[in-house]
């Protein structure tokens, strides 16, 4: 069996792969632990302040392995109120120097008397392990409130913290320190107003508005649980989400107000209706008018960075949407914990990221990960997502670094993009779903920029990245991110939980260099004839012939082989008229061609559209159901 060695900064959380839970075979108190099952060696590493070095050692069955991510933690577990559909597992990393060290004072590029992050340098001695981490930590007074004495004291560049425009002349900028002043105004409107406690919980749903940024941050000043929600969310989507979290206060706009209203009645837990709005609305308080004549007196409140943050409802990719609850310590301390932080931001950039304020990707893009670095996090309201108004932004403001779905970049690749000559884009990232090699290669012709992948889940947030620097290899999603804590609810956190792993539920491979390669959700594996196929490299596959706008690969039941590779194509519109049965054949034969034989789709469905996700996922588990009768 091959080895391989790996520095201590590639170790650094390192995701490691099994299928089952296997016993751990300790080799000695500072070095690492073998985790066996069957010929497949994995590891998982102590903490130990000289490691340097570390044998790395893994055999791939044919289907890959399932993902796992490792929870060696310091808190135990702990259950939220039983008649609750969610739970917390409030896990801390420990931290005995799994971190490569880095000089104390490395400075950022341009600014050569600045440290690398004074808010983040704070923390030097806890990632070296020679403190412990702290038992008290809220993002707001920890972060936001000393980035503002920086400012204060002309320590850090005259950028803005808060970037926002609306597309339609409109323009909001703050620093740190206006960020302070207004979000303690709105902390006061939610306490004193709607009279919320520390542990309560509210829901938003509000599009891409500076006062979504605001009540995030007035929600860790007052300790209370914000829930994010997409405006895309219908009735029952929202009573849905107000039942199963038992919200007591809910702030939306004029839009999104009628379907709350309609459903209000049903949710015994909602006492408080706020609406962000010109006008005013029967049964609801007027957000805006409201926080405008609070004071800005408000004293954050102390938190345990095991304490909630943030629930997040999941996309509904395989089923209904869950609840997945974080902590000051999973989404705030997190990237204050990491040498390779994965966005890599000074206090100089500004990013842009595009997803939707109802995901976790926003909070981790657009609030927690740039703002510990001091960076300014740029927003463009975008009622609709149009290739034209993303590239104009980008040849107008002075963006480093995007960050969007693949989708997105799909989008944008079908323009000329010669004829847009970008600002200051320096770095792009893609998240959300695997990108698909060709479109990663079209971009970097036409722009000279690559794309970097990261992978993560609504439980877990960043799992794998492609950091800065590092090989492109299209298709990979990287190597592993940093250590975080995990929160879900009760029966599916038992069934991902295996011992001190967290099972994501997920197939991939991991190559000889550490990058991990996407096959596909472990529901979604096709085992034909013996044979497990992954989704993703088929519809790669069939996304590389002209014909193909869309594809979605799920099995389907056959007398014979059990189950078969069955794809499900949306043409584009130059091949609409084409005849259907000879596409077919030459679907299957370019799949042929391009991967192995055996993976080849034997049955071809064409349809108008796909079913998806508000997130603009597939819903693979539904065509699936629909081929072995389950709906």
């Amino acid at each position: 069996m091959n080895r391989y060695y790996w520095s201590r900064a590639d170790l650094l959380g390192q995701v490691l792969c099994k299928y089952t839970t296997v016993p751990v075979r300790p080799i000695s108190s500072n070095s690492f632990v073998h985790i066996w099952k069957d010929s497949n060696i994995f590891m998982r590493f102590l903490s130990s302040s000289k490691i340097t070095k570390c044998n790395k050692m893994m055999k791939h069955s044919a289907s890959g392995f399932i993902a796992t991510i490792p929870l060696p933690f310091l808190c135990s577990l702990q259950h939220l109120h039983p008649s609750s559909s969610a739970m917390k597992i409030f896990k801390l990393p420990i931290l005995k120097s799994l971190w490569t060290q880095k000089p104390l004072y490395r400075t950022f590029h341009g600014h050569p008397k600045l440290l690398a992050s004074d808010v983040y340098s704070q923390y030097q001695a806890v990632r070296r392990g020679e403190q412990e981490i702290p038992k008290y930590f809220n993002f707001a007074s920890d972060v936001l409130d000393k980035w503002s004495e920086i400012e204060k004291a002309g320590k850090r560049p005259s950028n803005s913290a808060f970037w926002w425009i609306s597309g339609k002349g409109e323009e909001v900028k703050w620093s740190f320190e206006e960020l302070g002043f207004l979000s303690r105004k709105v902390a006061n409107v939610l306490t004193k107003v709607c009279g919320l406690q520390k542990g309560d919980r509210i829901i938003v749903v509000l599009p891409r508005i500076p006062e979504w940024w605001l009540v995030n941050v007035a929600c860790m000043r007052a300790g209370i649980v914000l829930i994010p929600g997409t405006s895309q969310l219908s009735a029952k989507d929202i009573l849905y989400r107000l039942q199963a979290s038992k919200a007591m206060c809910i702030i939306t706009d004029d839009t999104v107000a009628p379907a709350v209203d309609s459903v209000a009645s049903e949710c015994q837990f909602l006492k408080t209706k706020l609406i962000v709005s010109k006008g005013s609305r029967e049964g609801w308080l007027n957000f805006s008018e409201l926080y405008k004549n609070q004071s800005a007196d408000h004293s954050c409140v102390k938190t345990r960075i095991e304490d909630s943050v943030n629930i997040f409802f999941t996309s509904g990719t395989t089923g209904s949407p869950k609840m997945t609850e974080h902590s000051h310590g999973s989404l705030g301390f997190r990237p204050l914990l990491s040498e390779r932080y994965w966005l890599d931001l000074t206090p100089s950039d500004v990013i842009w990221s595009t997803a939707d304020t109802g995901w976790i990707l926003t909070s981790l893009t657009s609030v927690f990960d740039p703002w510990v670095f001091g960076s300014c996090i740029f927003v463009h309201q975008l009622p609709q997502i149009e290739s034209a108004t993303i590239l104009n932004t980008l040849c107008r403001f002075p963006i480093d670094t995007l960050v969007g779905v693949p989708t997105l970049y799909r989008m944008l690749v079908q323009n000329d993009l010669s004829s847009y000559k970008f600002m200051n884009l320096k770095h792009c990232m893609s998240g959300g779903e695997p990108l698909n090699p060709e479109v990663m290669e079209k971009w970097k012709s036409q722009t000279g920029l690559d794309i970097h992948e990261v992978y993560g889940q609504t439980e877990t947030g960043i799992i794998c990245s492609v950091f800065k620097g590092m090989k492109i290899k299209p298709g990979s999603m990287g190597k592993a991110a940093p250590l975080f804590d995990v929160q879900d609810n009760p029966k599916k956190t038992a069934e991902s939980e295996r011992g001190d792993f967290y099972v994501t539920g997920d197939r991939g491979t991991m190559d000889e260099d550490g990058y991990f390669w996407f096959i596909g959700r472990d529901d979604d594996i096709i085992i034909s004839s013996g044979y497990r196929i992954g989704p993703f490299e088929v519809e790669s596959a069939l996304m590389e012939h002209p014909a193909v706008a869309e594809a979605a690969v799920v099995s389907s039941p056959d007398p014979l082989r059990g189950e078969v590779v069955k794809a499900f194509v949306v043409l584009s519109a130059t091949f609409s008229s084409s005849d259907r049965e000879h596409l077919a054949c030459e679907l299957q034969e370019h799949v042929k061609k391009t991967t192995a034989p055996y993976k080849y789709p034997r049955k071809v469905e064409f349809v108008q559209q796909m079913p998806k996700t508000i997130t603009g996922k597939i819903k693979r588990h539904e065509l699936r159901n629909k081929e072995w009768g389950r709906m």
